[in-house]
């Protein structure tokens, strides 16, 4: 699987998770907050939209993505495209009627990162419900003033990832991002092993910001 074809696939899904699910949802219902499903994911309140690894699920309907617009498949699901209006700076960059170009292996990368960062997060903190948000497009959790998650990639790094951002920046070589730490997921095998990292993140995110010299085993 080539970076372009992760890449121009994760900034499609990017733009169909705000401008055609996000969107309208917050236009209906008043919230912007999108969940992992089996397959892809989904609007949690009407209208009931989903993306099944490269299709929108409208109803009975599944809309292949690629080649096509954001416009286009908000009209085939009946909703106006567009993101939620003054909430974020940030945006996924992608306009009504650009075209999507969506590879299925890639997508399927990106849809097997956010289902075991899901599973990941589910067992690291019980109690807490991971959100897919449209602005970074990532999967996450905030526990005592720690973010949680795994991210479809942005500039920082143009492939799925794990992290754990502390609100308070860290030192040390655990700490190998300007937001906290982050390891690709394609470099875990399972589920277990991103779980392993958000515990071992959670542990040195609660010792003393200053004493993070040690190097990660």
């Amino acid at each position: 699987m080539g970076l372009e074809n992760l890449e121009g696939t994760r900034r499609a899904l990017h733009g169909v998770a705000e401008l055609v699910l996000a969107g309208p949802q917050y236009r209906e219902s008043g919230t912007i907050r999108l969940r992992v499903v089996q397959g892809g994911f989904e609007t949690v309140r009407a209208p009931a939209l989903r993306v099944n690894v490269t299709e929108l699920v409208a109803g009975d309907r599944a809309i292949p993505l690629n080649g096509t617009t954001c416009r286009e498949l908000a009209t085939a699901a009946g909703v106006e495209a567009g993101g939620p209006e003054g909430l974020y700076g940030d945006t996924s960059g992608v306009g009504p009627d650009d075209t999507l170009g969506v590879d299925g292996a890639a997508a399927a990368h990106i849809v097997e990162s956010f289902a075991r960062g899901q599973e990941a997060l589910l067992r690291f903190a019980p109690a807490e419900e991971p959100v897919l948000w449209p602005e970074h497009f990532d999967l996450g959790i905030t526990v005592d003033e720690v973010n949680y998650g795994v991210s479809a990639g942005d500039s920082y790094l143009a492939e799925p990832y794990v992290y754990v951002a502390p609100w308070e920046p860290r030192e040390g070589t655990f700490w190998d991002a300007p937001f906290g730490a982050t390891r690709p997921v394609r470099r875990m095998r399972d589920a277990a092993e991103l779980h392993g990292f958000l515990v071992e993140g959670r542990e040195r995110a609660s010792r003393d910001p200053r004493s993070q010299g040690e190097i990660s085993s």
